[in-house]
């Protein structure tokens, strides 16, 4: 056990390089947006969803009806179906540990663990990786409110790490896919289509179309049966 959790720590360790400034943003967020420090750390413990949290302290700053913050939480996180087709979690043992596994499925505990590296790791180094994930984000979002506590003023451009941290990920999935470039051109297209179709749903239209690409490429590849 203490070998799956030394190995997930140096898994997780280039991304937490990320989550941890990105964690530190939200917290200063959260308190320049006049909600008191540990919003941050109930944000990140309970509801532990990363967009939709920088998107939540809006909401909440605003108070709006908690149906239009379900709506939105539906819309924006909808993406983890389609992460749940190709997520190890078969290989997590116990009901515990598979429910948390679930809870913690982010876009990072995804782009790790659907390399082609990952595909030996057993439950356990799976789990311990997204828990180091979390508690890279939720300590460092705390960290980061109780700092903002102390600051004067208000602080811009704090969102823009989350697109940095997301543009991280991106290169890192390309680089592990060198020989395939029509997935990430098929992405692309897929991307465009939904901004010029559906602009006000894109990233649900992108994530449907493709997936309805990929699924027709693999039908495509498997060729016609013999008899």
């Amino acid at each position: 056990m203490r070998s799956d959790a030394r190995a997930a720590f140096k898994d997780s360790a280039s991304v937490g390089l990320g989550l941890v400034p990105l964690g530190l943003a939200f917290g200063l967020l959260v308190t320049q947006s006049g909600l008191d420090w540990w919003w941050a750390t109930a944000f990140t413990t309970v509801i532990y969803a990363g967009s939709f949290e920088f998107l939540l302290i809006g909401l909440v700053v605003a108070v709006v009806p908690l149906a239009t913050v379900a709506l939105t939480a539906f819309l924006v996180n909808i993406r983890h179906v389609f992460y749940a087709l190709s997520f190890p979690l078969d290989r997590v043992k116990g009901r515990a540990a598979k429910a948390y596994s679930t809870f913690a499925l982010t876009d990072e505990a995804y782009a790790l663990t659907a390399g082609g590296r990952a595909r030996a790791w057993p439950g356990r180094r799976v789990l311990w990786l997204q828990l180091f994930m979390q508690l890279y984000w939720a300590g460092a979002a705390t960290v980061g409110a109780l700092l903002g506590s102390f600051l004067p003023g208000t602080v811009k451009g704090l969102d823009f790490a989350l697109t940095a941290l997301f543009a991280v990920l991106a290169l890192d999935a390309l680089r592990d896919r060198r020989g395939d470039l029509p997935t990430p051109l098929l992405a692309l297209l897929a991307a465009l289509a939904a901004r010029v179709l559906f602009p006000g749903q894109m990233l649900l239209a992108a994530f449907v179309l493709f997936t309805a690409g990929l699924l027709a490429r693999h039908l495509a590849g498997r060729g016609p049966r013999r008899a």
